[in-house]
């Protein structure tokens, strides 16, 4: 069976992640914060002082990315990096009274973000959304 171009579920959720990704990026513009770094940040919101293998486990994302936008956030004076004293080769991720200030502008941002794209959603789709979307990464992983 051939699909045409909007059958495929992959370009749909593409299409959807360019849309989430453009319209929260304009939102955090103003705060110099990229989207991804927003994830860090939200992160140590909710918890400061994670290692920076624990955002790598916690994001998905390997090494040398959680490095790299560490190294950007610390420029921006938002987290400050210091190694683990048990363990020089782990780094701890702190907030900034900078970095903690911006959290009460962008946390409500990311609360009205989530609110939009929840919006007509019962508890019950989003619990479906979520369980599909799990089953959709975990098919790509096994096959990668």
């Amino acid at each position: 069976m051939k699909f045409s171009f909007q059958d495929y579920i992959s370009i749909k959720i593409h299409k959807t992640d360019l849309l989430l990704s453009s319209f929260i990026k304009a939102k955090l513009e103003p705060f110099n914060l990229a989207p991804e770094q927003n994830l860090i940040m939200m992160l140590l919101w909710e918890n400061d002082g994670l290692t920076q293998n624990e955002l790598v486990k916690r994001l998905d994302k390997d090494k040398t990315n959680i490095a790299r936008m560490a190294s950007s956030l610390e420029k921006k004076g938002f987290i400050k990096r210091s190694e683990c004293p048990n363990d020089r080769r782990s780094v701890k991720l702190y907030l900034t009274e900078c970095g903690k200030e911006l959290g009460t502008s962008v946390i409500p941002i990311a609360e009205q973000f989530n609110e939009i794209v929840r919006n007509g959603l019962t508890n019950e789709e989003l619990l479906e959304l979520d369980r599909l979307l799990s089953k959709i990464t975990e098919n790509v992983r096994s096959f990668s």
